[in-house]
């Protein structure tokens, strides 16, 4: 019977309340999304604050263990879905919205039930362009993670 290890050698599992730093990067180097230079991000496994396939690298990572996974578009955000991509009257948009081309624009869902976002893409007269996508689509990334805690 191999004995019980001693010392402080939780590992990260799928229901595990964490806290950490992380980075989300193109392959090429340029950063989305960072907390390294902030305050640590602390999330409950499973809950949706961090993308599945994201939370799947954290799996069995100690703390203290800093890594970087680099991700394929199919492995990482999935590919770009051009059914996503939506031209919306103008008409048929909140009066409130403040529509500036290249920004995430937030949307509420039917009943206030949550949101989702789109970004916009072009902008017309007439008609706004979305895409529904998340932003890292179609695109490879290198994520980034530094395990601080598992409580």
């Amino acid at each position: 019977m191999t004995p019980a290890p001693t010392g402080n050698t939780a590992t990260v599992a799928a229901d595990s309340y964490l806290t950490l730093h992380y980075r989300l990067a193109d392959l090429d180097g340029t950063e989305h999304v960072s907390t390294f230079d902030l305050s640590p991000a602390t999330l409950q496994m499973g809950s949706g604050q961090l993308a599945e396939t994201l939370e799947g690298c954290l799996i069995g990572l100690a703390t203290g263990e800093r890594h970087v996974f680099e991700l394929a578009a199919d492995k990482a955000f999935g590919p770009h879905n051009p059914r996503l991509v939506e031209r919306i009257a103008r008409s048929a948009l909140p009066p409130e919205i403040d529509l500036e081309v290249n920004s995430l624009i937030e949307f509420s869902s039917p009943g206030s039930t949550g949101g989702f976002a789109g970004f916009l893409r072009e902008l017309s007269d007439t008609s706004a362009l979305f895409d529904f996508n998340h932003p890292l689509a179609g695109k490879p990334v290198r994520f980034e993670v530094e395990v601080i805690a598992i409580m």
